[in-house]
C-alpha cells in the first residue's frame, strides 16, 4: 500500500465512454480514487451504489470520485448504466494504475490463492500526494467514511 505523503502515481486511462482521463487533470482538487475487483459483483455493486448515493455531497465539496478496475470500458459502460453511476469509472486491463497503487495482491478464495485487486480507496490531495488510505475498504461503509473524513478536514 502507498502511504500518506507519498506522491500519487500518475495514470491516463479510458473512462466508460472511452475518453482518456489523467490524474494530473485534477491537480488543485482533492480526488477519491477507489480500486475495486470487478463490475457487477455484489460487493463492488454495493460500493459503487454507495458512492452514487453520496455523489451530490462529494460534488458539493468539490471532490471528484474515480473508480478503477481491470474491466473493459464496455463493461464499465454497462455497469454505470445499470446502476446509474454518475462518477468516472476507469478501465485498467494492463494493471498500470492497479499495480502502481499496490492493490494487485495475492488473495485467497476458499483457501485457494490467486492474484486480484484488493478493494482500496485513496484520497489524493490537491498537491498530488496521497492524503489518506482506506485499505481493505468495506463496500457498504467506505463512501460514507470518506465523506465524513472530507467534512472533518475541509479547508
Amino acid at each position: 500500500m502507498l502511504e500518506p505523503g507519498a506522491a500519487a502515481p500518475q495514470f491516463a486511462l479510458p473512462d466508460q465512454s472511452g475518453t482518456e482521463v489523467r490524474l494530473r487533470d485534477f491537480l488543485g482538487k482533492r480526488v477519491v480514487v477507489y480500486f475495486y475487483p470487478k463490475d457487477n459483483t455484489p460487493g463492488c455493486s454495493r460500493q459503487a451504489c454507495a458512492f452514487a448515493a453520496a455523489y451530490d455531497a462529494y460534488s458539493a465539496l468539490g471532490v471528484p470520485v474515480i473508480g478503477i478496475s481491470k474491466d473493459s470500458t464496455a463493461s464499465h459502460a454497462r455497469f454505470a448504466e445499470k446502476y446509474n453511476l454518475p462518477f468516472i469509472l476507469l478501465s485498467d486491463p494492463e494493471l498500470e494504475a492497479i499495480q502502481a497503487y499496490d492493490v494487485w495482491q495475492e488473495k485467497k478464495l476458499y483457501g485457494k490463492p490467486s492474484m486480484g485487486v484488493v478493494r482500496t480507496t485513496y484520497l489524493v490531495s490537491k498537491d498530488g500526494t496521497i492524503e489518506q488510505v482506506w485499505p481493505k475498504a468495506k463496500p457498504d461503509t467506505n463512501a460514507e467514511e470518506i465523506l465524513q473524513y472530507l467534512r472533518d478536514t475541509q479547508d
